[in-house]
């Protein structure tokens, strides 16, 4: 049997997703979920403790009592100020050491991947637990991009891997060559309802999410879902395009279902790495 897993969740759906498998194939878990952040709907009757952000020497217990081996990552969480944090002297230590101003997202989250380790856990991928969710390579519903949107499309892979790079996002949205927006702290969602205002005439623009450059697969994949189509329509987008194999599609036949009752493509591309 595969040993027992942590599942340290912020929002959304995916910690409900990874506990569904987990139950699915026998494997014992545990929930760590991030008051203020994880839903408590989405963790319903799971076994699970409840912590603050700031109380980690609080959840490194939690995980050692229920016996946990390894550990996922999973779900957004707002990044916090110091005061929002009201860190337990284990939090304080960790910032003190690696500087909470000083790292962009990737950054911080392989510091507490290393602090994860270095407490005796073993840090996994939630693409190891959800294979089925990787983003393959082609379309996922009836349209297909043009001319116009696979030049959008090129344009945003370069724009992304130099914001990537920065670890800045994951995100760009551009229309007719033109970038719309970048991700920053504010998520997919926030970037295409400020791309909706900005939105030019003519042919729609094109989101396209990509892994940054030389990030870690075991932390923050790109994903996306049916409210990523949804809010891609609002904005006036043709099309959503992703990298395959490097980014979490929850519910692909729901995604590609919406894509086509909303006039949308939605793609995987095969990247060079």
């Amino acid at each position: 049997m595969a040993p027992k897993l942590g599942i340290v969740a912020g929002g959304g759906e995916l910690p409900g997703l990874v506990a569904a498998a987990c139950r699915a194939e026998g494997r014992p878990f545990h929930i760590l979920a991030l008051s203020g952040h994880a839903d408590p709907a989405v963790i319903a009757d799971a076994p699970c403790d409840w912590i603050r952000l700031g109380e980690a020497g609080t959840g490194f217990e939690r995980l050692r009592q229920a016996g946990v081996a390894e550990v996922v990552m999973i779900g957004p969480v707002r990044r916090p100020t110091l005061s929002e944090l009201a860190p337990d002297f284990r939090t304080a230590r960790f910032f003190a050491k690696v500087g909470l101003k000083a790292l962009g997202d990737d950054g911080l989250l392989r510091a507490v991947v290393a602090e994860l380790e270095h407490e005796g856990f073993r840090v996994v991928g939630v693409d190891q637990v959800l294979a089925d969710c990787l983003a393959p390579p082609g379309p996922y519903g009836r349209l297909r991009p043009d001319a116009q949107a696979e030049a959008d499309i090129a344009r945003g892979i370069e724009v992304g891997r130099g914001l990537g790079a920065l670890d800045v996002g994951q995100s760009v949205v551009v229309q007719q060559g033109i970038v719309l927006g970048v991700e920053a702290i504010e998520g997919t969602d926030r970037l295409l309802d400020r791309c909706d205002e900005l939105a030019r005439d003519g042919v729609g623009g094109v989101l396209v999410k990509l892994r940054k450059t030389g990030q870690d697969r075991r932390i923050d994949l790109p994903t996306i879902g049916v409210t990523t189509v949804e809010g891609a329509a609002r904005a006036g987008l043709r099309g959503i395009a992703v990298e395959a194999g490097g980014t979490l599609v929850l519910g692909r036949d729901a995604v590609a279902a919406a894509a086509d009752r909303l006039g949308l493509f939605v793609v995987g591309l095969e990247l060079d790495s």
